[in-house]
């Protein structure tokens, strides 16, 4: 069998980034499943159809833990402890079950007060000036400001935590990004031994009171398997939901139509939230699965212990699923996008997303009638990650 290319996605540069959809229309058009390189991540696989996405983040053979990588070296521990995306039945199971009563519909549902409360003093802060960077003013402060109280991050700690974690994704600067990342760890490590002396109404409290107070030993969480979890539901609680929300509304402001024809039917929002998430959905691939042995993926035989990469972006856009997949359609069935994954790792924080993007839209577009882009949409730049996609900045006015 002959080897397969080698897609070099460093070398297409800022042009990727800021639009990688016609790279994976390319290659999907070529066939589901690609060898690539990456600077930051080496070599490894990508998956960009959408039968055989869903298919491989089902497939038990396809595991989250990377000692099962043939390129893992046991560095003595984890950066940011051990957390659900990083492990497989049934220390996940274990794990998810932990902080899965915290995001139930009841539980989201019982938040909504308070998510318009938010939303209300922040829009009261922004409209004043006439125009904003809406991420830095808008988008990331309401989910980061949520997620915290949910978890009982205090208001202070909020900024320098959020700065923290761009620091540790920036892997351009590999020593600043191992140095924000040990802060974080360190910053939470005390976090949640306060939370153990003086416990409060929040689910980092519950956490703390898990190393030691469960019912069951198997209930119990270990030192790094606190962490993990602490650090993944702050971030993945408030970076993919501040995506959401810048992303959504360029999307709106660039399909004008689109926009009139959600002012006209507010019935029309769900849908439109939907159609955000397949469209632009904030993740752009998944954490690396690694093969536990040698598995096929649409026609390609990927050996034991690779990396490999589920491109959720691309199975949201393949033509095989959505008719004209590249079109911005608030009106069509977007159900079955892959924007919160499939199979045992999707989205735990789902519900609380889509309730916050329902808010946040509506509440910003009736009181800001005439938003619109305050630049030119091509000198947009994109954050550089192949997992995330958020943009760095959407100037407004309205």
């Amino acid at each position: 069998m002959s080897t397969p290319l080698i897609e070099d996605l460093s070398a297409l540069g800022q042009d990727f980034v800021d639009n990688p959809h016609p790279v994976y229309a390319q290659l999907r058009a070529r066939g589901p499943v690609h060898r690539a390189r990456s600077a930051a991540s080496g070599e490894f696989w990508l998956v960009v159809g959408y039968e055989e996405a869903r298919a491989a983040l089902t497939d038990t053979r396809l595991s989250n833990d990377i000692r099962h990588s043939s390129g893992w070296k046991d560095d003595g521990g984890n950066s940011i402890g051990l957390n659900m995306v990083q492990t497989d039945p049934p220390q996940h199971t274990r794990l998810r079950k932990l902080v899965a009563k915290d995001f139930t519909a009841r539980r989201i549902e019982a938040l909504r007060p308070r998510v318009q409360q938010i939303t209300d003093e922040l829009l009261d802060a922004m409209i004043p000036s006439g125009r904003a960077d809406l991420v830095d003013a808008f988008a990331l402060p309401l989910p980061l400001a949520v997620i915290c109280e949910l978890l009982g991050v205090p208001a202070t700690d909020r900024k320098t935590f959020h700065d923290w974690y761009l620091a540790s994704t920036d892997f351009s600067e590999p020593a600043a990004a191992m140095a924000a990342a040990q802060a974080m760890t360190g910053y939470l490590a005390q976090l949640l031994d306060a939370k153990r002396r003086e416990p409060g109404d929040d689910l980092l409290s519950a956490l703390a009171g898990s190393v030691n107070d469960a019912d069951e030993e198997t209930d119990r969480l270990s030192t790094e398997e606190m962490l993990g979890m602490a650090f993944l539901l702050l971030v993945a609680g408030y970076e993919t939901a501040a995506n959401l929300l810048s992303s959504g509304t360029l999307a709106l402001l660039r399909h004008p139509e689109q926009l009139a024809a959600l002012r006209a039917d507010w019935s029309l929002l769900d849908n439109a939230v939907e159609e955000m998430l397949r469209y632009e959905g904030p993740v752009e691939t998944t954490a690396f699965r690694y093969t536990k042995e040698p598995v096929e993926i649409g026609g390609m035989t990927i050996p034991q212990g690779e990396s490999v990469a589920v491109v959720l972006a691309a199975a949201s856009r393949d033509p095989q699923r959505f008719a004209e997949p590249d079109r911005f359609d608030i009106h069509r069935d977007a159900r079955g996008h892959m924007a919160f994954g499939h199979g045992i790792h999707h989205c735990l924080g789902a519900p609380l997303a889509r309730m916050q993007a329902v808010i946040a839209f509506r509440t910003l577009l009736e009181r800001c009638p005439g938003l619109a882009l305050d630049t030119d949409p091509a000198v947009l730049t994109w954050r550089p990650s192949m997992m995330l996609r958020g943009l760095h900045q959407l100037p407004v006015t309205w």
